[in-house]
């Protein structure tokens, strides 16, 4: 083995040195520097100045970095001191959320990577085995892929990560908010038993968060590229323009898109506490109203769900949310800015607690726009403007969410299940076929979605699985052989 996979204990100084001080492009290897160079790479990016300095020194690592700050980059460049082409096995696994994402992931290592001999595959769901397991037949190096297709591999034995050096999770808290939490504790159970390098990135580190990384990290090394401060104990402000009509509207399309596990959402009066509880109720979210107007009993009610941790969505008054304490916030929803400016920093300040970190989101018009930056000067607050989520957005995250939950599913289903649901194969394949007939397949699809998705969900944390040693190969066996037909 090279020695570059044997990094001494003088440079793992300096890498970690340099990850404090910031590395510069002149200072990276020329072998790095020319791979950078192939990228149209100039000089390094705060994530990449930060973050490779820890990778290279073999640190585990959660680093928190927004989308398009790349991080991409930062991840893939020390692969090529990392990493051995000359042994044709999975040396690097990195999960991603969404097929898009592992797509592009693969396409920046291919052009980073050039003629250095390692080979990458993305794998994901949606699509076909074929390909993918050719490519991982020829000996991918690298391989990238949603946490469910992962294992769907890992399952059928077309992957295994018995060489595995390095794991990689990108956009940590977009693979909650997708539901792959169940995925990635059973991909666990594939790791190998000794040591592994792994590093963390996400734009956000919520109490849930927090506890994944507990579970795949060890004594890692926390990197916020938030106002140049190496800690993770910060909020992200983040507002969208809205229409005034149909503000509602735009609320449904972000909660889908964001998928928080949990969040206060907050109105000026009591009214619009009301119409806002009412149209998530009948969208099918978990979601209950904290207002002036409720009984001492109804309001003891919903506060007992909130202190118990087991209602989703609360909207609700400033005053009536007044001393409330949610645990594991990790978003903050201002359905419109408050009436004024101190009130933003009370609500803000609800979510990004005891060391985790949140996102506080407000919807504001183009008038309520000039009070936000009103709110940004006087407090110092830098908020990110984002577009708002289309109909055509929220279609393909959902889309790309139930498959991966129905495919999760399937991996559960036993030889004797599998044959029960092929007498339902010439069905479906009729109703797919009939334009007239498809409604009541996207009915079946939104039920199922609605069920599984709106109910609540175990977080990570609760009801721990014990640590178990990689299952044994009769274990894979009957794993494996649930998915056959």
């Amino acid at each position: 083995m090279s020695d570059i996979h044997n990094t001494s204990s003088e440079n793992a100084h300096e890498n970690l040195d340099q990850a404090q001080a910031g590395l510069t492009f002149e200072q990276l290897s020329d072998r790095l520097r020319a791979a950078a160079a192939r990228a149209g790479w100039t000089k390094l990016m705060p994530v990449q100045a930060g973050a490779i300095p820890l990778l290279l020194a073999g640190r585990d690592a959660m680093i928190q970095a927004r989308t398009g700050s790349g991080k991409t980059g930062a991840f893939l460049l020390p692969m090529l001191e990392k990493l051995d082409p000359a042994h044709p096995h999975c040396q690097a696994l990195i999960l991603a959320p969404t097929r898009e994402l592992a797509r592009q992931v693969r396409q920046e290592a291919e052009l980073l990577f050039g003629d250095s001999g390692l080979r990458t595959v993305a794998v994901y769901g949606g699509v076909g085995y074929g390909a993918q397991i050719d490519a991982l037949k020829k000996g991918a190096h690298i391989v990238v892929g949603t946490p469910g297709r992962v294992l769907d591999h890992l399952l059928k034995r077309t992957l295994t990560l018995d060489h595995l050096r390095l794991l990689i999770f990108d956009e940590a808290d977009r693979m909650l908010s997708m539901g792959f939490y169940p995925d990635m504790v059973e991909l666990r159970r594939y790791l190998p038993a000794r040591a592994l390098h792994t590093a963390m990135f996400s734009a956000t580190f919520p109490a849930a968060v927090m506890r994944t990384a507990h579970q795949f990290l060890r004594d890692a090394e926390f990197l916020s590229l938030s106002r140049d401060h190496v800690h993770v104990t910060d909020v992200e402000h983040v507002y969208y323009l809205v229409p005034d009509m149909g503000r509602e509207r735009g609320l449904v399309r972000l909660i889908e898109m964001e998928n928080p596990s949990s969040a206060i959402i907050f109105c000026n009066t009591k009214v619009r506490v009301h119409f806002v509880a009412v149209v998530l109720q009948r969208f099918g979210y978990d979601a209950d109203e904290l207002s002036a107007d409720l009984s001492q009993k109804e309001r003891e009610q919903v506060l007992a769900r909130v202190r118990q941790g087991t209602l989703r969505f609360l909207v609700a008054t400033d005053v009536a949310a007044r001393g409330l304490d949610i645990h594991d916030l990790s978003h903050v929803i201002q359905f419109e800015p408050p009436e004024d400016t101190e009130g933003y920093i009370h609500r803000a300040g609800r979510t990004g607690r005891a060391g985790a970190t949140g996102v506080a989101i407000t919807l504001v018009s183009s008038l309520e726009k000039l009070a936000l930056d009103r709110i940004a000067k006087r407090y110092d607050i830098e908020f990110q403007e984002r577009a708002l989520p289309t109909e055509t957005d929220v279609e393909a995250i959902v889309a790309e969410r139930l498959t991966a939950l129905l495919e999760a599913r399937l991996r559960e289903r036993d030889n004797l299940q599998a044959e029960r649901s092929r007498r339902f194969l010439p069905l479906a394949r009729s109703l797919a076929e009939s334009e007239d007939e498809l409604a009541i397949v996207a009915m079946l699809l939104d039920d199922y979605y609605q069920q599984l998705l709106h109910a609540p969900v175990s977080q990570p944390g609760e009801s721990e699985p014990a640590a178990e040693e990689k299952p044994s190969r009769s274990q894979r066996r009957r794993r494996s052989g649930r998915r056959r037909t």
